[in-house]
């Protein structure tokens, strides 16, 4: 069941790279910088993801990526989700993070699974949610 939303993104694409096309199998890897709120906490995120073209047209991918306060407190997380294109150019995804920090004010994410939905405009822009996944 979801819980309470954790936070939200907005951001930009800032690279793409083609890593493989073995087997007709494409795989990219893309990085990320989005600004936005986690436990109420502005944060700025980095990110890189690799995803894989899978034969039925959906992607599969895994990422980390590095989230940081204002107050310089930072909190690492792994994830992994699926996409699917949407209409209009964009990839939207579905899926979940695990956190990991020592900073007091986010420690709790240690023990918490989070599910995410996040969507990539063709033109590159991101946005996303992530709720605790009681």
């Amino acid at each position: 069941m979801l819980g309470e939303e954790l936070g939200t993104i907005t951001g930009e694409t800032t690279g793409i790279r083609v890593l493989s096309t073995d087997g007709g199998h494409a795989v990219t890897e893309t990085s990320v910088q989005a600004t936005g709120t986690l436990l109420g906490a502005a944060v700025k995120d980095m990110a890189t993801y690799e995803s894989v073209l899978r034969a039925d047209g959906t992607l599969f991918g895994e990422g980390q990526g590095i989230t940081m306060t204002q107050g310089g407190d930072t909190i690492t997380w792994h994830g992994t989700g699926v996409g699917r294109f949407n209409g209009s150019g964009g990839v939207d995804w579905r899926g979940a993070l695990f956190y990991e920090t020592a900073a007091a004010d986010f420690v709790r994410l240690n023990g918490v699974a989070a599910v995410f939905e996040y969507a990539v405009e063709e033109s590159g822009k991101v946005t996303g949610t992530v709720w605790e996944w009681k």
